[in-house]
Order: structure tokens, then C-alpha cells, then sequence
């Protein structure tokens, strides 16, 4: 998979669309994840299968996407962040052609997983990000590339939810198998390979122990409600998870070329960022999961508007819109002040956000410029969190330390959507022959996305401040050694 060689006006073309191409990838993972959404209400009735294995297309692309990115962000790092990034697309890919072809759940499912893979599109990208573009551009470069996440997810449930109401649902997975192809042959074209690399021996049992972990984890959290959390499943789930990765960690601990440097990441610079990044995941997802449902509650409730599918996914539309245009802001503040502050006031302002929520959440534009607030502050906190990861972790490492970074905030949308759930579960009210959630339920759902997100602020407060000096520290370019450690001045 190298590159071809080519004039030197097409090498300037290609490295002026790095950033687009790989941001172009980035959105198109968060669009995969997001347009099975409207399609849950009538998957069982389109594929002749229960509401419960339904449920499994989006659990599948969640464990595939956490397994996946850590393990394909050190693959990364060892064999190529390019050649790894085109695996990820392909498999993308693969899985909307999948989906297009068949009604089957069970190959529905396989698709998923398979669509998982993309998850790992956004730490490579940011990691090839740093190797490849100078010190001026990478802040900017990056904050896009993290804000990605949140406009893909604010363009795909509107797209999605007009395709399936005026098309055959097939139609949706052929539109992203047709957009994946053109990602992959844009990013096959223009990224190149960075010479940037720590070739040595895979950890294997490190890959499978930390699958092992994670799938007992997320399926314990992303189940526990509909199994029941005192469930014979749930608990041994749960003591499975704590006994793997308890496993794993003292391994990795011994093995000379481990998956997760560990003593790396237990080190403050490190540990804090990751923290703070399962908290604002939790913090973020709340915003989209809870106005989906707000919106979409009957009239009769007395706060629910009845909005279809395609109104509420307009409804979301501003999110990626404010995360789009503020992605440079959030960038000139990190270089202004530092990542560690730009996190901080953006998990403020998440918290803001939930204020307003709390205070009126039956008025649409209110609701509306509630959840652009809770975006604005993700735009901060996201951009903020790879910067802070790559100024910490030496060059060779950052696809892989930037891969459990997004794990983490995977598993902080698990736990956010367990949690809300829980919380909406034990606030209902009947509305003719249904029970729907008290507009209190979703206000103490606010109120607990929101608390979460001054903790992250606190966790954000706590980092060590940034040592590097005015105009930033030697990096590592073309030929440049892999154990520099700072991300020159952004």
C-alpha cells in the first residue's frame, strides 16, 4: 500500500486535502454509527426478528468500535498509520455493502461489527496529523478532526430518518457503502505513509485480553437494563470483566512491548486526560440521547412536542453546525492558554448547557439552543483532549495512546446510556395506554450529565499545567526520532 510517486504539483494538492480527506472519514464514522437509529422501530418487522436482537446492531458496532481502536491504534503505530487507515475504511465499507444485500439479522449484525471498525479512523487520522503537518496547522487540524465525532452524528440521524421515510431502507446502506468507497479512494490517494513508526512484535495476547475485558464490560453495561442488573448474566459479566482485565494489566505490566504502555498512562499527563475524556463522553452523549426522546413524547405528556424522526434529527442539525464552525476557536484558545484550559471551560459550558435544559426544556428553540450550548462545550472539550495526549506521549505511541483516549470516551457513552436509562425507567407516567418519562426524568438526567461534566472539569483543572516553552519543543518530522515527546507549539 505505498504511495506512488507523482509531480510535485500533485504532492501539493494531496498534502492541501490531507486535513478534508481524513475529517471527511472522520464524519462518515460518526455517520455509520448514527443512521441504524431511525431505522430500530421497524427493523423487527422489516427483518422478521425480535425487538432484543434488533438492539444488537448497534451493540456490535459499540464492541467491535472499543476492541478495535486501541488495538488497531498500536497497530498503527507498528505498521503504518496509512495502511492501518485504509483497513479501517475498507471494513467500513465492506459492512454498507453487507447491510445493502441482505434482511437477515444475523448478517445484519456481522455488518455492524464490521462497520465497528471505523471507530479507529479518528485517533489514526489525528496521528497522522501530527507526523505530517507543520506545527502551525496541527492544533486546527486536529480540533476538526475531533469535532468530526459530533457533526457526522448531528448530519447522519436527518439524512438517515429522510431516506428511510421516502425509500426502501436498503437504499440508506448503499448511499454509505457509495460515500465509504469514495472516502477510502480519497484517503488511498492523498494521505501518505509516515516514516513515523515502532516496529517490533504485536502483543497479541494483550489484543485478546483486552477484547475479552471490554466485551464482558460493555455488554455487562449496555444490557444490564433490558437483562436486569441483578441478573445471573450482568453479575458474571461483570466479575469476568474485573478478572480479565485485572489479568491483562499485570501482563502488560511485564511484557517487554506491550498493547497500552501503562506506566506511560498511569502518569498524570496521561491518566487525567483519559479520565476526563470517559466523562465527557458521558457528558456529551446525554445531549443527543435525551432530546431524541424529549422531542419525539406525545403532546398528552404535557411537555412532548410529537416531532417525527425527520424533525428531530433537524433539531440536532445546529449541533454539528456549531461544532464545525468552532473547532478553530477552541484551537486558538489551546494555543492561547493550553489544551488543559480549553477542556476545562469546555466541560463548563457542557454543564451550562444542562442548566438551560433544567430550566425550560418544553419550548423548541429553547431546547434547541440548550443542546447547541452542550455542543459548544464538546467542540472545546473534545478538540482539546488528543492535544493534550499528544503532547504527553512520545511520537511512536500517539495512535495508540490517542485509541484508548477514544475508548474511553466509548465507554463513558455506554455507561451515560445505562445511566439514563436507569434514571428514565423510574420516572414514568401513563399516557393512555403507554408510560412515558416525566419531564422530571429527563430534568434529573440533565441534572446528572451535567454534574458529570463539572467533574471533568475539575479532572480537566488537575492536569499538569503544559511545560512547553514559547514556539514549542523539537519534533518528530520525516526521518525525526521516535522518542521526542512534545507536540510542537500549536
Amino acid at each position: 500500500m505505498k504511495s506512488v510517486p507523482i509531480p510535485g504539483e500533485t504532492k501539493g494538492l494531496r498534502a492541501r486535502l490531507t486535513v478534508p480527506v481524513l475529517a471527511f472519514g472522520g464524519i462518515l464514522m460518526a455517520v455509520m454509527q448514527t443512521v441504524v437509529v431511525p431505522l430500530l422501530p421497524d427493523l423487527p418487522r422489516l427483518t422478521g426478528s425480535s425487538a432484543g436482537a434488533v438492539s444488537w446492531l448497534v451493540t456490535a458496532t459499540l464492541l467491535a468500535g472499543a476492541v478495535l481502536t486501541p488495538v488497531l491504534g498500536r497497530a498503527g503505530d507498528m505498521y503504518g498509520k496509512r495502511r492501518v487507515l485504509l483497513i479501517a475504511l475498507g471494513l467500513m465499507t465492506a459492512g454498507s455493502v453487507l447491510c445493502a444485500l441482505t434482511s437477515d439479522i444475523r448478517l445484519l449484525i456481522a455488518a455492524r461489527a464490521l462497520q465497528g471498525a471505523a471507530a479507529a479512523v479518528v485517533p489514526l487520522s489525528i496521528s497522522i496529523l501530527r507526523d505530517e503537518l507543520p506545527p502551525e496547522r496541527t492544533g486546527s487540524a486536529v480540533a476538526l478532526m475531533s469535532s468530526t465525532v459530533g457533526i457526522g452524528a448531528a448530519l447522519g440521524l436527518p439524512l438517515a430518518a429522510l431516506v428511510v421515510q421516502y425509500a426502501d431502507w436498503h437504499v440508506m446502506f448503499w448511499a454509505t457503502a457509495g460515500l465509504g468507497a469514495v472516502g477510502f479512494a480519497l484517503a488511498w490517494w492523498v494521505v501518505r505513509e509516515s516514516p513515523v513508526c515502532s516496529p517490533g512484535r504485536f502483543d497479541s495476547w494483550g489484543a485478546l485480553g483486552l477484547a475479552g475485558g471490554l466485551v464482558c464490560l460493555l455488554l455487562a453495561v449496555s444490557q444490564g437494563g433490558q437483562w436486569g442488573w441483578g441478573s445471573g448474566a450482568v453479575i458474571g459479566l461483570g466479575v469476568g470483566a474485573v478478572v480479565i482485565l485485572a489479568a491483562w494489566w499485570h501482563r502488560q505490566l511485564r511484557t517487554e512491548q506491550p498493547l497500552v504502555d501503562l506506566r506511560l498512562a498511569a502518569g498524570r499527563k496521561v491518566a487525567l486526560p483519559h479520565v476526563a475524556a470517559l466523562l465527557a463522553g458521558f457528558a456529551f452523549y446525554a445531549n443527543s440521547l435525551v432530546t431524541a426522546q424529549l422531542v419525539q413524547a406525545p403532546a398528552a405528556s404535557g411537555y412532548g412536542l410529537e416531532l417525527s424522526i425527520v424533525a428531530t434529527g433537524l433539531c440536532l442539525l445546529p449541533n454539528g453546525v456549531v461544532m464545525l464552525v468552532l473547532s478553530p476557536v477552541s484551537a486558538r484558545i489551546s494555543a492561547a492558554r493550553g489544551p488543559r484550559v480549553t477542556l476545562a471551560i469546555g466541560s463548563a459550558v457542557i454543564a451550562l448547557g444542562y442548566v438551560v435544559r433544567i430550566v425550560d426544556s418544553r419550548e423548541l428553540w429553547v431546547i434547541v439552543v440548550g443542546a447547541a450550548i452542550v455542543s459548544t462545550g464538546t467542540t472545546f472539550a473534545y478538540s482539546a483532549l488528543p492535544t493534550l495526549i499528544l503532547r504527553a506521549v512520545p511520537v511512536a505511541q500517539t495512535a495508540s495512546a490517542n485509541g484508548v483516549n477514544v475508548l474511553m470516551r466509548t465507554i463513558g457513552q455506554s455507561v451515560c446510556s445505562a445511566a439514563v436509562a436507569a434514571v428514565l425507567v423510574h420516572h414514568t407516567s401513563a399516557v393512555g395506554a403507554a408510560h412515558v418519562p416525566t419531564l422530571r426524568g429527563y430534568q434529573m438526567a440533565f441534572a446528572l450529565a451535567g454534574t458529570v461534566a463539572l467533574v471533568a472539569c475539575a479532572a480537566a483543572l488537575a492536569i499538569p499545567s503544559d511545560t512547553v516553552p514559547k514556539g514549542g519543543r523539537p519534533r518528530a518530522g520525516r526521518g525525526g526520532s521516535t522518542q521526542e515527546t512534545a507536540l510542537e507549539g500549536t
